[in-house]
């Protein structure tokens, strides 16, 4: 059975939104070390249609490149009522009705994780359907101050600690799952 697994580059202040703005000044080889150790695990992606419809756009170009064809040959699942006919390769959509049932039928019959890049909402969501069974968090030592974050407008989550780590960039590793 798989483990849907959420993985986020976080601010001090809880922002997840536009990483790429303030993320690569504590990127070093330690946490690609931590984000290869969680690839290294994946059978599968699941994704929110934003997150979808950036990377379907930019990775099938980018084949040629470690991550793009990993990313490529993967087996994908987009949660979205939107996305009718998916062009990236396999891709598959799951519908926002019965998306819950949908995806504990896609846990039961994957072995490893089915990891996720982002999409908080869908992450949110995940919690409160109990279906979220890790959130991975690189939290980096730097309030954002605006922007999207992890928990917003949402009600009391409980998560208990699964592992801890701190980098030598002052980064921090942590790991919850579902109390």
């Amino acid at each position: 059975m798989g483990n849907i697994v959420s993985n986020f580059f976080i601010s001090l202040d809880g922002v997840v939104e536009a990483p790429d703005q303030w993320h690569f000044d504590w990127f070093d080889d330690e946490m690609g070390a931590i984000i290869g150790e969680g690839f290294a695990s994946t059978s599968a992606m699941l994704m929110g249609r934003r997150l979808y419809d950036e990377w379907a756009a930019y990775w099938p170009e980018h084949a040629d490149d470690d991550f793009g064809k990993m990313i490529n040959d993967l087996p994908k699942y987009v949660v979205s009522s939107n996305v009718k006919d998916p062009a990236w390769q396999n891709t598959t959509v799951v519908p926002g009705d019965g998306a819950s049932d949908h995806l504990r039928d896609i846990k039961a019959k994957t072995d490893g994780d089915i990891s996720m890049s982002g999409s908080a909402t869908t992450v949110r969501w995940l919690l409160s359907e109990g279906l979220l069974d890790e959130l991975r968090l690189l939290i980096h030592p730097v309030a954002v101050g605006k922007g999207q974050r992890l928990f917003e407008d949402t009600t009391l989550t409980k998560l208990r600690l699964v592992n801890q780590r701190a980098l030598g960039s002052g980064v921090l590793y942590v790991s919850y799952a579902p109390a």
